[in-house]
């Protein structure tokens, strides 16, 4: 018996996955999809006339289980992937994306749709069915409803080649991570380092085979504290080489003809479609709306952040020549030297806060501030099958303990899973006949794991990272739609980093901060005067930080908001665009296109800037609670129905403007980031 295929005997029906072998997918979606296919030919072959009910929110009913078997089967090749594993997923994409092309190119079921959208009264539908009506209407036509027979099967032949590179994209980037070993034998190339990062790096060492010796690699909890505490600069250039030419070697995980054909598609796709450019298309359904408003956007922001750039690469240069003679400043160097610098302006870092932010208090003062803002609490429950034996699971109760949602977290990193940290679902949440279905929540990240002597001991940035995916994982656990295309974080992608964001500044809050931050030893709560430190300090380098993150919006923006085909080499395009916009030295042999998944794996092509974009809305509401008190029950109850719950049941703007009174301020991230007065 295949366990993907009907609905799962397991609580709140989450996936089994104790009972599930790589040897069930393909069958499993292969059913399913002939399953999908018999739902989608009912509503084509249906004698009704075509209207909401039997036609709309048909199709959005079509396909439930295929859609289950997906998500399981996607969320593990990026959680605990293998080698089998990803051989399935080259098999298994192109059917699927096969089958949605197979749907969205059905003139039949268009045309009812067409007809539907057509002679349907708005006024006859609520907002969320008006919403649900004109998404699945443009769908058919962005996805080329629209097109002739011969562009059809263009479209097709080009999607199915958009989804094989993506995944080989994704897999060069891991390959290349998990291939990397910097072996030190000497204690001395050490020196620097924390006691605790040398201790995971000799039990790296001991699990990859070189026990008596210490590894450093590409994952980050190994990478970010060596350029960040390790002395010998030699390795650290190294190591910053390693990791910044990624899939960018000449050799056979080489990723630039990969990046050059994906381009070359999608903007072949978006012509086909009757727009400009890949960036063209895809802004047409964002708040930013087009490429000129995302360009306006970057420079206003940059006319404050790169003088606050130069300044703070002034400071670390003249900090480090000051400290170590060091006369040329480069980009291996400037963690190092800033870390240094913040230490001495602030006596503040990352192992001074360490000992407060235990893993396990960590976990539990997000659940708090969740439960301080919206009502709901989390209980472990080990009856919930789980994917690896490092996944914590805990279902989601409200105040009347109603259940909510399942919440899974996975927090160490492995060789099967990628870098990063995501929020993702295993089940989005919606309402039919039956009730309303709960949601089955993830967030993944890649923490310090625990060592034999220190439990798993994060730093500050860790900390907001943690905040930050929960704040994704709240806007699909409080999900309250009608239907899941709409629900939870199917919302523009320039609204979706909102709910995440704004979560980030309880974590420079006190009274947040007094809830959880104990020391791991001694249970002493962190000493005000550090919260302070922390405050005064939360701006370090943030023109650095600011420009850094333009650029990448800006190399996406530059690969997908023109015509790219005539382009060669990458390397020169890349470095004509950072040329005018890094504050460091460019380092030959040194690529951030061949590893930039963002763009290129995951779903932010053309809209890598919704980061910054969704900066300013997160600090212009967070402005709004800090007037009115950052736990004020009111304030959360409506950004909890007008964010959290709503989902994209409505535009993003109209959900805010109701939320905050008013449109988002530019100046209040600019005044938050210390880069405007107040």
């Amino acid at each position: 018996m295949n366990p993907l295929l009907s609905i799962y005997n397991t609580p709140h029906n989450t996936p089994p996955f104790e009972s599930i072998k790589n040897e069930h997918f393909l069958p499993a979606i292969q059913q399913l999809i002939e399953q999908a296919k018999r739902e989608i030919n009912n509503i084509v072959e249906s004698a009704e006339p075509p209207n909401f009910d039997n036609t709309i929110v048909g199709l959005e009913r079509s396909g439930k289980q295929l859609d289950r078997a997906s998500s399981v089967f996607f969320n593990l090749n990026s959680a605990e992937t293998s080698d089998e594993i990803q051989a399935l997923a080259r098999e298994i994409s192109p059917v699927l994306t096969e089958f949605s092309n197979d749907i969205l190119l059905n003139e039949q079921l268009f045309e009812k749709v067409k007809t539907v959208h057509q002679e349907t009264d708005p006024n006859t539908l609520n907002d969320e069915q008006r919403m649900l009506l004109n998404k699945s209407y443009k769908g058919f036509v962005r996805n080329g409803a629209l097109l002739n027979e011969a562009d059809k099967s263009k479209l097709r032949e080009i999607d199915v080649q958009l989804s094989q590179l993506s995944l080989e994209f994704g897999e060069h980037v891991l390959a290349e991570t998990n291939k990397y070993e910097m072996v030190l034998s000497n204690e001395s190339d050490l020196d620097g380092l924390p006691d605790g990062i040398k201790e995971a790096a000799a039990q790296t060492a001991k699990e990859k085979g070189h026990e008596g010796k210490w590894v450093i690699t590409l994952d980050y909890p190994s990478y970010v504290p060596f350029m960040t505490y390790a002395d010998n600069r030699a390795l650290r250039k190294e190591l910053s080489l390693a990791f910044s030419s990624k899939a960018f070697k000449g050799d056979e995980l080489d990723n630039q003809e990969i990046v050059k054909k994906i381009v070359n598609l999608r903007n072949d796709r978006a012509r086909l479609l009757g727009y400009e450019t890949h960036a063209h298309f895809v802004l047409e359904e964002r708040m930013a709306e087009s490429p000129e408003k995302v360009l306006n956007f970057i420079e206003e922001i940059r006319k404050y952040g790169r003088p606050g750039a130069e300044r703070d690469v002034q400071e670390v240069a003249e900090f480090a020549r000051k400290l170590d003679s060091l006369e040329d400043l480069q980009k291996w160097d400037f963690g190092y030297y800033s870390e240094k610098l913040k230490k001495e302006k602030y006596s503040i870092d990352d192992e001074l806060l360490k000992p407060y932010f235990k893993l396990e208090n960590a976990i539990e003062g997000v659940f708090k501030t969740a439960e301080m803002l919206y009502g709901i609490h989390f209980v472990q429950n080990e009856e919930i099958q789980k994917y690896h034996e490092d996944v914590t699971v805990y279902e989601v109760r409200d105040q009347d303990n109603n259940h909510v949602s399942v919440f899974y977290a996975d927090f160490f990193p492995r060789s099967g899973k990628r870098a990063g940290a995501w929020m993702t679902s295993y089940a989005g949440q919606y309402k039919d006949a039956d009730g309303d279905h709960r949601p089955h929540v993830s967030i993944v990240c890649n923490f310090t794991k625990p060592t034999s002597t220190k439990p798993s001991l994060l730093t500050f940035n860790e900390v907001t990272t943690l905040f930050h995916e929960f704040g994704h994982a709240l806007h699909g656990m409080l999900a309250n739609g009608t239907y899941e295309s709409l629900s939870g974080t199917s919302v523009y992608w320039d609204f979706v980093e909102l709910p995440s964001q704004i979560l980030e500044n309880w974590c420079f809050e006190k009274e947040c901060l007094d809830l959880f931050a104990k020391h791991y030893e001694t249970g002493e709560s962190i000493p005000s005067e550090l919260i302070q430190k922390i405050k005064d300090s939360s701006n370090f380098m943030e023109g650095y930080q600011t420009m850094r993150q333009l650029s990448f919006g800006l190399l996406d923006m530059a690969w997908h908001g023109q015509d790219n085909t005539q382009i060669e080499d990458i390397d020169a395009f890349e470095k004509k665009l950072f040329a005018e916009l890094d504050v460091l030295p460019s380092v030959p042999g040194t690529n951030m296109s061949c590893s930039f998944s963002h763009i290129f794996q995951g779903g932010y092509s053309a809209g890598y800037y919704s980061y910054k974009w969704a900066e300013v809305l997160d600090a212009d509401a967070f402005e709004y609670f800090k007037e009115n008190g950052i736990f004020n029950k009111e304030i959360a109850d409506r950004f909890k129905k007008n964010v959290l719950s709503a989902g994209g049941s409505e535009h993003p703007m109209t959900l805010y403007k109701r939320f905050r009174g008013q449109e988002p301020d530019v100046k209040a991230l600019l005044r938050r980031a210390g880069l405007l007065e107040s």
